[in-house]
């Protein structure tokens, strides 16, 4: 990657959690195709991606795979901040290659949420880039045609298609694969 795909990453509390995880968690290791978390339960973990990519996933009403964020090596994966006050999950994500992840509890976090003021501060700070990323990722998708969002996209990532199938990105385009293949003969 070029720059961070995911925006998040470069909020100074970022550096808390990476260091919060290193330090505390266990390295745990999740199959392509193993779920880190599904929708409908509690996230068990906050995990920092030692290596691997994942992808989460929503599902249509006719079980179709809609593909709403991916991640990387070096970045975090969890139901942020929803699990950390015991919400369950509307989304799944899913191990897209074999992953390393070190993760911590997010029981233990929700418990450190209550008694640690800085901590809590850090959550905060964490939830605004987090919903910053989404955000500018929303408002994309309405003021941008499919080409430009895909321009952007493999400007700034061009090794993407050797991370993900092309139907997840795609789908995290929204747009369909064929309408991608076009896109791509474009450039």
């Amino acid at each position: 990657m070029t720059r961070n795909f995911n925006t998040y990453i470069e909020n100074p509390a970022v550096d808390y959690l990476r260091e919060l995880c290193l330090r505390e968690g266990t390295l745990r290791r999740y199959e392509r195709g193993e779920a880190f978390f599904s929708a409908g339960s509690v996230a068990r973990y906050l995990g920092y991606i030692k290596s691997g990519t994942l992808k989460y996933v929503a599902y249509g009403d006719d079980g179709t795979e809609h593909v709403l964020g991916l991640e990387f090596a070096g970045e975090f994966v969890t139901d942020f901040p929803f699990s950390l006050r015991g919400q369950k999950a509307r989304t799944s994500v899913i191990a897209e290659s074999p992953c390393e992840i070190y993760c911590v509890s997010t029981a233990a976090l929700a418990d450190r949420l209550e008694s640690d003021p800085g901590f809590r501060e850090i959550v905060m700070r964490g939830t605004e880039a987090v919903f910053s990323t989404v955000y500018d990722r929303y408002v994309d998708l309405h003021c941008k045609t499919a080409q430009q969002r895909y321009n952007d996209l493999i400007s700034g990532y061009p090794d993407l298609f050797s991370l993900f199938p092309l139907k997840d990105i795609a789908s995290f385009l929204n747009i369909t694969p064929t309408h991608l293949s076009r896109l791509r003969k474009n450039i």
